[in-house]
């Protein structure tokens, strides 16, 4: 079980219905959506940060472990052919609907969180990380310079890069011929998406259009062994 402090939050499992009732909720109030709901949250583990002078949610997060095998029931592959991570021999964790309470800046939430999926990964010899991260809305043009840099530098291997599947696709990999701007590129990066670049992540060569998230979202995996390790330093710091 995970359990621990880091500043004013405290990051933990939910454990009962109405964990992950709360947690639905906080989501859709990020989201933009009447409901969040859906049929992966029975299968996952979510992870809640609190704050421990009253209990108030102010982040949350979910993990669903899979194998190679299993890849095909993971949320992703609603929108990602990812037959070619079939063939993945580690052990995976898909982490999805990530979000923060907009209403509370602090960044001792985002310490705990991380804090608490890498204490996750430790104790379940998670091998990749893996899932999609989200551009806000879905036109691309105040992204382009993000989409650049994220073909320059950033696309995954080409044994395990996933291969379109859904119907509205922005191509960035085969359409882009720029050369990124890097502070415009990395002042437009999702900051999520920002962080898992810092840790080695790539990315599919294209973009799906969610227009019911109302976002452009890109597959993004980590493997734990290619972290840096000055981050693996500053991650395992954070269980501290």
């Amino acid at each position: 079980m995970i359990g621990l402090k880091k500043g004013r939050y405290q990051a933990s499992h939910a454990t009962t219905p109405y964990d992950i009732a709360a947690a639905q909720a906080l989501r859709a109030r990020c989201f933009g959506l009447l409901d969040d709901g859906d049929a992966f949250d029975l299968l996952c583990t979510h992870i809640l940060i609190t704050r421990v002078s009253d209990g108030a949610l102010v982040c949350c997060f979910r993990m669903m472990p899979l194998s190679g095998a299993e890849i095909s029931s993971s949320y992703s592959a609603q929108y990602y052919e990812l037959d070619a991570l079939a063939a993945y021999a580690g052990k995976m964790v898909e982490m999805g609907r990530f979000c923060i309470d907009p209403d509370v800046s602090d960044p001792d939430i985002l310490r705990a969180a991380w804090g608490a999926m890498t204490a996750y990964v430790d104790d379940n010899g998670v091998e990749l990380l893996f899932g999609c991260s989200s551009f806000a809305g879905t036109e691309t043009a105040d992204y382009l310079d993000a989409f650049a840099m994220l073909k320059a530098r950033h696309l995954a291997p080409k044994r395990w890069l996933p291969r379109v599947k859904a119907p509205h696709v922005f191509r960035f990999a085969a359409r882009l011929r720029r050369k990124p701007d890097a502070k415009k590129a990395m002042l437009r990066m999702p900051p999520l998406l920002r962080t898992y670049l810092m840790m080695g992540g790539w990315v599919s060569d294209h973009a799906v259009v969610d227009d019911h998230m109302n976002t452009l979202h890109v597959f993004t995996g980590v493997e734990i062994g290619a972290i840096p390790p000055a981050r693996k330093r500053l991650l395992r710091a954070l269980l501290g």
